[in-house]
């Protein structure tokens, strides 16, 4: 008597599947069925569509609103990338190719990454797999129009901003003390209590003719930087003035009046703070008391012991020289207290000996 075996089919290996979403702007995303939740649909509806190949698809939410897709600086693709390297995910859904990335560069670390993790990836939309070469191939391809659709992008922008500031308008910035944002536009409009302590601030300077000083009156004063709220309701600024953020303030063309677009000054559309008179006073003591561009400009030489190394018999600072390759020394705008020979080794000394 002989017994007959029954074949049974073999079970599908389940695929767990991670759906990410991505929108650059939070434009829309207080609604209650916004673009994430439109591009996780969609996914869900395709994972269980391959039910029977054993896809299911995870929990987990990988949602990035308001995040360029032009980096990796993303906290949800963060997780998941981590989720990856965890053995916890199979294969990763996205609506379209350029919800992931718009960089080409990017997109190659995370499917090498991918890969190592035996990883697929899967466009709802444009019908991709990368578990078959030619879905591989077809990724490659469309990942290069999204990054060359991105930089597009990105030169429109430029250009954009560019014919604005000629114009003299605001292209946006971080807020400047004097001036609030008009919220039906992208124009400066004057804050009056602001202004007062802008035009302070400058009189401050040109009494006291020091930078150390003005910043010792106006932290007396409780004196700070501009504050302002951002759209995510984030306090900003507000922090006590500093050699820097008041260099800054003074060189700032916009108290008065003008538009920069790069090396390019043009007539603003706002109303100037600062006279044109008290301004060219503030420029013309700042450039003599040595601000001429920062640290590197008044230390071009690269001279690591300048401000430090002091003349001994009467105290005075040393200051740098070189020379050239027959021996000349050349002198900088201080007097020379140094002597190079051609060696190229300094043997300081002091002309006050």
């Amino acid at each position: 008597m002989s017994t007959k075996t029954r074949k049974t089919a073999p079970t599908a290996v389940a695929v767990r599947c991670a759906i990410y979403t991505r929108k650059s702007t939070e434009e829309g995303l207080e609604q209650e069925f916004n673009s994430l939740d439109a591009q996780r649909e969609s996914g869900e509806n395709y994972i269980k569509a391959q039910v029977n190949e054993g896809w299911e698809c995870l929990p987990d939410r990988y949602d990035d609103g308001g995040f360029s897709g032009g980096n990796m600086d993303r906290p949800a693709l963060k997780r998941l990338m981590a989720d990856i390297e965890a053995g916890k995910v199979d294969s990763v859904v996205v609506y379209k190719v350029d919800r992931l990335s718009r960089s080409l560069l990017d997109f190659a670390k995370m499917v090498e990454t991918f890969d190592r993790h035996q990883v697929s990836f899967v466009s709802v939309t444009q019908l991709i797999n990368t578990s078959t070469s030619m879905g591989r191939l077809m990724l490659n391809v469309l990942l290069s129009f999204a990054q060359f659709e991105r930089e597009i992008i990105s030169e429109r922008t430029r250009d954009k901003i560019a014919a604005a500031r000629r114009k003299g308008k605001w292209s946006g910035g971080m807020p400047l003390l004097g001036y609030d944002v008009d919220p039906r536009g992208s124009k400066l409009i004057v804050n009056e209590d602001e202004a007062v302590r802008v035009r302070a601030i400058f009189e401050l300077y040109l009494e006291h003719q020091s930078m150390i000083t003005t910043i010792k009156e106006l932290d007396n004063r409780g004196w700070v930087n501009k504050r302002w709220t951002t759209r995510k309701g984030h306090q900003r600024g507000g922090k006590p003035f500093t050699k820097t953020s008041l260099f800054k303030l003074f060189t700032n063309v916009a108290y008065g009046g003008k538009i920069k677009y790069k090396h390019e000054v043009h007539q603003g559309e706002h109303a100037a703070i600062v006279s044109s008179d008290c301004w060219q006073r503030v420029q013309l003591l700042l450039g003599r008391n040595g601000r001429t561009g920062g640290a590197f400009v008044r230390n071009k030489f690269g001279a690591l012991l300048n401000g430090i190394l002091r003349c001994v018999p009467c105290g005075c600072d040393m200051s740098p020289t070189h020379s050239t390759k027959n021996g000349t020394k050349r002198s900088t705008d201080q007097p020379p207290v140094a002597a190079i020979a051609p060696g190229g080794i300094a043997t300081p000394y002091c002309t006050n000996v």
